[in-house]
């Protein structure tokens, strides 16, 4: 069965996002740091990141090698859709309280585990790359996320919107499978071994 695998990039401190952020700056005042090192393929294809180091290069491959996009509808809003293709024509999941009409290759879910099994089912037994801080939060207390791939960058953002804010208080066990250094950021990933009720 594909993995739901949440990649982001986050400060040390928590952060995946400077304040402010919205329309026109997704990242927030001070949150492009986080993404310094990423290139950029451009308006035809703005969500293929890519970095020079091969360490990143590694990390970044595989997360491109995903067969599915599952979203929240705030990232997806902020991207602008990463152009309706994030990358490779792959199916995206958009999860939202107000789902509209299917488009393109885009389709919107309300129901948290029925866009994990979307997602699942669309991936073909390969990863689902999955982003959003509040959708991450979501699919934890459903049990739905399998792996956490956090990009730690050697910065304080002091404040912004963090990625695990507003979880309930109970412990969620993580089993750290792959970890590995490149310049300005730690690459560490973790399976979920048990999720929120």
């Amino acid at each position: 069965m594909s993995r739901i695998v949440l990649f982001m990039w986050m400060s040390l401190d928590g952060f995946v996002t400077g304040p402010d952020d919205g329309p026109g700056q997704g990242l927030g005042v001070g949150g492009e740091r986080l993404h310094d090192f990423l290139t950029f393929d451009g308006p035809d294809h703005p969500g293929a990141a890519h970095t020079a180091d091969e360490v990143g290069a590694a990390v970044m491959a595989a997360a491109m090698a995903s067969g599915a996009v599952l979203t929240g509808r705030r990232t997806f809003d902020l991207t602008d859709g990463w152009g309706g293709d994030h990358h490779d024509g792959v199916p995206i999941i958009v999860l939202t309280r107000s789902p509209r009409p299917a488009s393109g290759n885009v389709r919107y879910v309300a129901d948290v585990r029925e866009a994990a099994a979307l997602a699942r089912e669309a991936a073909g037994g390969k990863d689902v790359l999955f982003h959003g801080a509040a959708a991450a939060q979501a699919l934890l207390r459903a049990g739905e996320l399998d792996e956490i791939a956090i990009q730690i960058v050697p910065v304080l953002l002091g404040q912004g919107r963090r990625l695990f804010d507003d979880l309930p208080p109970e412990h969620v066990e993580l089993e750290l499978i792959d970890g590995r250094d490149g310049p300005g950021q730690v690459h560490l990933r973790y399976r979920v071994l048990r999720g929120g009720s």
